[in-house]
């Protein structure tokens, strides 16, 4: 009998009903990011694969995935869609932790696909960590993994806040502070209702969208389907305080905001935003930013993802690169051109000038990405 048995789950709703303990996971893979992520991203097709222990008869992970046509392919990715910065199968309490249990349920998981009555043309799979809450990542330990060009960035700090604030005295954060209460009506808050949290979001998305006209760059997250998705986490994660949004006020108004999720000694920095130029004498979105990990701290928070994105202020407050990983596996031959770009990308990424010449004249194939 093999170990592992793979089913699929075409709605989310009834993998959560399902999958009824909070398991191990990243920030990413919780019931209320899946859940808002699957009802406001509902153009694509959920494939969510649950994997139970034949011989336990028990659960042990969730694979939380989607099948989308795109450019004549049919492909299997994560539910992300740009807007996770991890992706990562959730496990049970009671799933296997040994190297050899992980990669036999990474071989049942792609043997399922590749069976799947709709068969996928290419399974790809991005920003994927090593490990998940200490166990080995089982796509990476059963199949062909490459780096991804995109990589976390983790602030470990120990028990004495202010030694860490110390440490980034470079950036003048106490300076930026007395700078900053000198408006009046100056505070820094955490959203405590729903209402105040909301209202805080409306203002993210205006601030956001003013500094990407200004830089002459896209701008969708005040756009459906993203608006409701980021609103949703709010409604259904603040009470428990995995949501978390917070503010710099003046009596002027709001003048910096951020995004985040919260999950025990956990917290992942979404988004970030300010009112800017008027304000910038006390940097209010690397403050905001700054007196968010303060209360945080004091709430028994350790570890702090500042997200992907190698900016240069993520590096200021300390942040070390968590390596993430990339996973192309073509199931026919419509999906060969796209896995072998993939991987070609992939082996390429540490020569930059040669790897620019290698997408141009692979840039006939196309993108299956977002």
């Amino acid at each position: 009998m093999a170990p592992f048995r793979v089913e699929f789950v075409r709605n989310w709703s009834e993998a959560a009903a399902r999958w009824n303990e909070r398991g191990e996971a990243t920030t990413f893979q919780h019931r209320h990011w899946l859940g808002a992520w699957y009802a406001a991203f509902d153009t694509v097709d959920p494939l969510i694969a649950i994997i139970s222990d034949t011989q336990a008869r028990r659960d042990v992970a969730l694979f939380p995935l989607i099948s989308r046509h795109h450019r004549g392919i049919r492909l299997i990715e994560f539910a992300d869609l740009g807007v996770s910065d991890y992706n990562a199968p959730m496990f049970s309490c009671a799933a296997p932790r040994d190297c050899a249990s992980m990669r036999a349920m990474g071989r049942a998981l792609f043997a399922a696909l590749g069976q799947w009555r709709d068969r996928p043309d290419l399974i790809r799979l991005k920003k994927m960590p090593a490990e998940i809450c200490g166990r080995s990542n089982p796509l990476m330990a059963w199949t062909w993994s490459g780096s991804s060009s995109l990589n976390g960035n983790l602030v470990e700090i120990g028990d004495d806040f202010e030694a860490y604030r110390i440490s980034i005295r470079k950036m003048q954060m106490p300076r930026c502070w007395r700078v900053f209460i000198r408006h009046p009506g100056a505070r820094f808050r955490i959203a405590t209702t729903l209402e105040e949290a909301l209202r805080f979001l409306d203002v993210t998305d205006v601030q956001q969208r003013e500094r990407m006209n200004r830089l002459g760059h896209k701008f969708v997250l005040d756009q459906p389907p993203h608006a409701r998705f980021y609103r949703d986490v709010v409604r259904g994660g603040m009470a428990e305080g995995y949501a978390v949004v917070s503010a710099l006020i003046s009596d002027e108004g709001i003048v910096a905001t951020t995004m985040g999720l919260r999950q025990g000694r956990h917290y992942s920095l979404l988004r970030t935003s300010n009112a800017g130029e008027k304000w910038s004498n006390c940097s209010p979105g690397l403050l905001c930013v700054e007196r968010t990990m303060a209360a945080l701290h004091g709430q028994g928070v350790r570890h702090f993802d500042l997200g992907i994105g190698n900016y240069d202020y993520k590096q200021r407050f300390g942040a070390k690169q968590l390596p993430l990983a990339d996973i192309s596996v073509a199931l026919s031959w419509r999906g060969a051109p796209y896995a072998l770009r993939d991987r070609t990308a992939q082996r390429l990424r540490r020569y930059p000038g040669i790897a620019h010449r290698v997408r141009s004249a692979a840039g006939s194939f196309g993108k299956a990405g977002n």
